[in-house]
């Protein structure tokens, strides 16, 4: 068919993927060209992590402003008028509503992949459903805010986001770096302790990643050990955290999880750090696992990047935290805090709405702070604000261009005095757990994957300065070298290694192995031939830097403009930073980038302001 051929076409010039068309031809191969078309556009958009293509992405100006603009009226045009495409889908053994089986579904003017659909009903039932769950009376958990949280005149957020956790068995506190996210949750810990009393309360923490997860050991732990607790209930708080892989029981080679509806985690509370990485069906996984009974407590910062798969649940679900609470549910966290809390506006997504809290004062930059104001500024979008950041005087943040080839150069040279305390640790033949913990200082982020500015061509630009410099000795026919650090990019839980782990090759008298910090403070090491699909990490992408913080972190973007370099790029990136930021760039395309927000389209916001 004409059509077949279009799409063959659009494949070879990389409009689409060869897995698009694959899917088109084969679900809508006795269909129509509408289906068929959009079959393929629905599978490329979900290739970009959109959850559902909506009806109005049928046509062809959603398209103009791609590459070969003229193919696109083609294809639009065989598949006909916009209202014979609808009476196709509507037609299509290959579309459902949702109440039968189907590769896709139509629902509310979106189509979707149908396990898209169902997690996206899924999430919305599990975030929509009655959630009141205190754990005492009022006056009772008055009391234990009161001994856990300072007395304030004003409103304390977080104790406001504790009292919301203690009362909902479903809770969302999100708040941007420095916000207090763990402090928050060492004390909410305490005080869900504390009002167990003899109770026994199995918690469990979880992260996307294993370097979020191994962050959220160290700085809970260390905020737990402060807590006026006795040590029967020390003896009952988590002692690590794990990603949510291994928290699931992920089996190699399946997608099939060991903990399931049929097979319910054995927990009672769940604190779940870096949600904003949580994709559309992982999310979905997680809240199938989930035991009646059990709380759950999400943390993030909802301007972040999304996942870097299909979703962006909490965006999504933070959409209405601008509306604050409900009177009623003001009213309750002003008897529990002791301070007023505002009450919002309507009453739409109330039982959403009052599981929310956005942490909203940093204690970690103030106003001498140029990561803070660049942050800020980046976040609201502001470029005049970003420019004048760069221009105050900041020691803490520095804007270099990156156009020419000695301004590259002196870009790698940055980074080998950034990467020199590892270097000479290496050097010296330091401990592997202090060479990995000197590693972590500084890192290389990336906006994009391939190129002189991506990823793979500045690992291996930066290693060949390294070779010239005799600071590492590279071999003609193999990637291994000692100190070559690498992200491991696939789960693998026979070997307890998972995506984003980050492990080093040294010699330790056994040949060469990579050494990786585990969640539990312990080292383990790997011989390079036995590691799952893995990169060299001297630079990473800022999608993989996320749940990871850095001393020292430099941001490098292209000199040339792309939709990959978006606000919640940059503003994810410079909040990598925990006392320095570098950043390369040049400042109009910068400016440019910055008021570009990230798209992922879904129906769930939508799903969260219809239902109650």
């Amino acid at each position: 068919m004409a059509l077949a051929a279009l799409l063959m076409e659009a494949q070879q010039l990389k409009l689409l993927r060869p897995l698009d068309v694959q899917f088109a031809l084969t679900v809508a191969h006795n269909d129509g060209p509408a289906v068929m078309l959009a079959a393929a556009l629905l599978s490329h958009d979900a290739g970009e992590g959109h959850v559902c293509l909506p009806l109005s992405r049928l046509r062809p100006e959603a398209w103009s402003g791609t590459k070969s603009p003229t193919l696109w009226p083609q294809l639009f045009a065989l598949a006909g008028s916009e209202d014979e495409r609808l009476r196709q889908l509507q037609a299509s053994p290959a579309v459902s509503d949702g109440d039968t089986p189907a590769p896709m579904v139509l629902n509310e003017g979106r189509l979707y992949l149908n396990r898209m659909w169902r997690s996206e009903q899924a999430i919305a039932r599990f975030f929509n459903q009655p959630q009141p769950l205190p754990l005492a009376d009022e006056a009772t958990i008055a009391q234990v805010l009161a001994d856990l949280f300072p007395a304030s005149h004003e409103v304390d957020w977080q104790k406001v986001a504790a009292a919301v956790a203690l009362t909902r068995r479903i809770s969302v506190i999100s708040g941007g770096p420095g916000t207090g996210k763990t402090t928050t949750v060492a004390r909410l810990l305490a005080a869900l302790i504390r009002l167990s009393g003899d109770r026994r309360c199995r918690i469990r923490l979880a992260a996307p990643t294993g370097k979020a997860a191994a962050r959220l050991t160290e700085s809970l732990g260390a905020a737990l050990r402060k807590l006026p607790l006795t040590e029967q209930q020390k003896a009952m708080l988590p002692t690590e955290a794990g990603t949510l892989h291994r928290l699931l029981g992920a089996q190699p080679g399946s997608q099939r999880m060991r903990y399931h509806a049929g097979n319910p985690l054995h927990l009672d509370v769940l604190v779940v750090d870096e949600a904003s990485m949580i994709d559309l069906p992982m999310m979905a996984r997680l809240i199938d696992a989930l035991p009646p009974h059990a709380r759950v407590i999400f943390l993030g910062d909802r301007d972040q990047l999304a996942s870097v798969e299909a979703g962006a649940v909490l965006g999504d679900v933070c959409a209405w935290v601008n509306d604050g609470y409900t009177h009623a549910r003001a009213l309750e966290l002003s008897r529990l805090t002791g301070t007023p809390v505002p009450a919002g506006r309507g009453e739409l997504a109330g039982q959403l709405r009052d599981s929310l809290c956005l942490l909203q004062k940093s204690y970690r930059f103030d106003e001498s702070s140029g990561i803070g104001q660049l942050a800020k500024a980046v976040n609201e979008g502001r470029a005049e604000a970003m420019r004048a950041a760069f221009r105050h005087g900041f020691t803490d943040i520095s804007l270099s261009a990156l156009r020419t080839a000695p301004e590259y150069e002196a870009m790698l040279e940055d980074a080998r005095a950034g990467y020199d305390d590892y270097l000479q640790l290496l050097k010296a033949k330091a401990e592997p757990e202090a060479i990995l913990a000197a590693f972590g200082h500084y890192q290389l982020l990336c906006a994009l994957r391939e190129g002189p500015y991506g990823v793979s061509g500045l690992n291996t630009q930066f290693e060949q300065l390294l070779a010239r410099k005799r600071q590492i000795a590279m071999l003609r026919h193999s990637p291994w070298y000692e100190g070559r650090p690498v992200m491991i990019a696939r789960n693998d839980s026979a070997l307890g290694l998972f995506n984003g782990d980050i492990g080093v090759a040294l010699e330790r008298g056994s040949g060469l192995r990579v050494w990786f910090p585990m969640p539990d403070g312990r080292i383990k090491s790997v011989q390079p031939s036995r590691l799952p699909e893995h990169d060299t990490a001297w630079a990473m992408t800022v999608h993989k830097s996320q749940g990871s913080e850095f001393a020292h972190a430099a941001l490098i973007l292209p000199a040339q403009p792309t939709p990959l370099v978006t606000r919640e790029l940059v503003y994810t990136a410079i909040t990598r930073a925990k006392t320095r930021l570098s950043m390369y760039a040049d400042e109009k395309l910068l400016a440019q980038a910055i008021t570009v927000r990230t798209e992922r389209r879904s129906g769930l916001a939508a799903l969260f302001g219809r239902q109650e």
